[in-house]
């Protein structure tokens, strides 16, 4: 009777024919170190379980499919990816939890809204804008919509630096009287 164990690349195919022994042996075989090479990453003992568990979930879903040449090089580079991506989502969503309500800071708000207040702001912004005189409009869009230094501008029109600066002022003084009250409420909408 041979007492070797069996190595990688036996137990894989026996795992793609559906042999839970042979996916038991690899889960046993790589649990720990994988665990070990997620905890190095983000350090939460319950989002390391989860990344690990995710990867033989998925090993044992695609086992049919899967065509492995190096499972511990496979494994370590699946892991590497699950991580970085429950990160990149946790990032994206960060949820907090509370026992009670009055613990809760922020309320949850609807992103369509959010999208609806951004446009009208944006209109009215834009509304604010097109209320300038037409050189100074023109010098304002292309500083501020199309990224040209002061330089740029001056050269493109055929004006002196100092008249784009001037311009600028002007628009940018033009803008803030006329946006103080959208301030207000946006610090208000904020706090």
């Amino acid at each position: 009777m041979n007492n070797e164990p069996a190595s990688d690349e036996s137990l894989m195919r026996a795992l793609r024919e559906g042999d839970e022994a042979a996916f038991n042996i690899l889960f046993g075989r790589y649990w720990q170190t994988l665990y070990t090479s997620v905890f190095v990453i983000c350090k939460d003992p319950i989002v390391c379980s989860e990344v690990v568990h995710d990867i033989f979930l998925n090993l044992w879903l695609k086992r049919e499919s899967l065509t492995i040449g190096c499972f511990k090089g496979y494994i370590i580079a699946s892991a590497r990816y699950h991580v970085f991506r429950y990160l990149k989502n946790a990032k994206r969503i960060p949820v907090e939890y509370h026992e009670t309500l009055e613990q809760v800071k922020l309320v949850a708000s609807n992103e369509g809204d959010l999208n609806i207040r951004y446009r009208e702001l944006q209109e009215e912004v834009e509304g604010h804008i097109d209320d300038l005189p037409k050189r100074c409009r023109e010098i304002f869009t292309l500083s501020r919509m199309d990224h040209l230094s002061n330089d740029e501008i001056a050269e493109r029109l055929d004006i002196s630096k100092r008249t784009v600066e001037n311009q600028l002022t002007h628009a940018l003084h033009h803008l803030r009287v006329s946006l103080k009250d959208i301030s207000v409420l946006l610090l208000m909408l904020y706090l």
